[in-house]
């Protein structure tokens, strides 16, 4: 029987990286749809490669390209806002949920109601979404796996294990290309060095999220919501070798981690595969390597992002929603080289001390129309906090 697949967001970097995984043992997979945005030239080239059943190309002026192109073949295109329970009749036995941003929320519930597994590689969709995720989940019986490095290794290694059992969940963090660099020198940092990563090359977002740890603000806000673990076991540590994702020390003593090279193929591969796949032939880590590998505490005063990780979990329910509109419009303006690197977390700060926010924090996110209220309006608040 084959493996019935969806992978939303396939020109990404996960739904490239899950491709390049299901490319090692085609025969074994049925690629029923292939989504993307705007990137009709891969689309198409990814529908191709794979006889993929559905394509979905969210962007409807370019519809007639790809329709156009895959009409020799037996692919289906679809465009615009169509919800993909129209598109897939019968039950998926995998979804890749890989959309960037809130953009993934609404495919990711629809998905949850027509797969086995689904697969999540979206921030926001579980930090902002996770009030309606988790209802579909149970109502729908649908297991949710997570592939971001950090929360898939926190998933292998907690399998049947207690709260009461875990004295500490520790996330590690590169530190980004600032990590030695004095803090004087740091409200100076032009997009171009903040987006520079020392172990891999990264979109632009995420590059300058990892250079100021945000990122880790928003893996411990989604670890607690998908990990029933109590908040305060939750810890970051720098290790810059990027070898070790996350370390779990136990009451009884124990330290379990797991290390692996930093591709995304292996937790994608082991997703797939229920961790039983030998064709991925990934690369091992030399005993060199593992001589050469550090830890250390995070400083607070170089990253005072961290900082955002207690104020996520006491200043309302919705403050992880906001944190990560604000986020995105703020990192946008410092790629415009409108506002410094330190006004990022500076501003964040600002917006939550705004004489609203408690109004938009304490409501209850129930509904995408919730979310797009509180979302909205830390987006617009935010924007006006920077014109000069």
């Amino acid at each position: 029987m084959r493996t019935k697949i969806a992978i939303l967001g396939s020109t990404g970097s996960i739904g490239k990286s899950t491709l390049e995984v299901i490319k090692k043992d085609k025969r074994n997979f049925d690629v029923i749809l292939l989504s993307a945005n705007k990137n009709y030239k891969k689309l198409i080239q990814q529908a191709k490669q794979f006889n993929a059943k559905n394509v979905l190309i969210k962007s409807p002026s370019f519809y007639e390209i790809v329709n156009n192109s895959l009409k020799k073949t037996k692919t289906k295109v679809h465009s615009g806002n169509i919800s993909i329970n129209k598109i897939i009749l019968g039950k998926l036995d995998y979804t890749m949920s890989a959309i960037v941003g809130l953009a993934g929320l609404q495919p990711t519930i629809d998905a949850i109601k027509i797969s086995k597994t689904v697969a999540i590689a979206n921030k926001e969709t579980i930090i902002c979404g996770w009030q309606i995720l988790s209802k579909l989940i149970k109502k729908y019986k649908t297991k949710i796996v997570p592939v971001d490095s950090e929360h898939f290794s926190i998933m292998e290694l907690t399998k049947n294990v207690a709260n009461e059992e875990v004295e500490e969940i520790i996330i590690t963090a590169s530190g980004g290309p600032f990590l030695d660099t004095a803090i004087n020198k740091l409200k100076n940092i032009k997009p171009k060095q903040a987006t520079k990563h020392p172990n891999w090359k990264m979109g632009k977002k995420i590059s300058i999220d990892s250079a100021n740890m945000i990122n880790k603000v928003f893996e411990v806000i989604e670890a607690h919501k998908l990990f029933k673990f109590d908040r305060s076991k939750y810890k970051i540590m720098i290790h810059p070798q990027s070898y070790v994702h996350s370390i779990i020390r136990f009451k009884n003593g124990l330290i379990k981690m797991i290390l692996y090279n930093a591709d995304m193929q292996i937790p994608i591969s082991n997703i797939l595969y229920n961790n039983k796949n030998d064709l991925l032939n990934a690369s091992k880590i030399k005993i060199k390597t593992l001589n050469k590998l550090s830890f250390q505490k995070v400083d607070a005063i170089a990253f005072p992002s961290i900082k955002l990780i207690n104020k996520c979990f006491t200043l309302g329910f919705s403050t992880p929603i906001i944190i990560n509109a604000a986020n995105e419009v703020l990192v946008n303006l410092f790629l415009k080289e409108k506002i410094g690197f330190l006004d990022i977390v500076g501003t964040i700060n600002k917006v939550l001390k705004d004489k609203e926010f408690k109004k938009y924090a304490r409501r209850k996110a129930g509904t995408i129309k919730d979310i797009k209220i509180i979302d909205n309006w830390a987006r617009l608040k935010t924007a006006n906090m920077c014109v000069k």
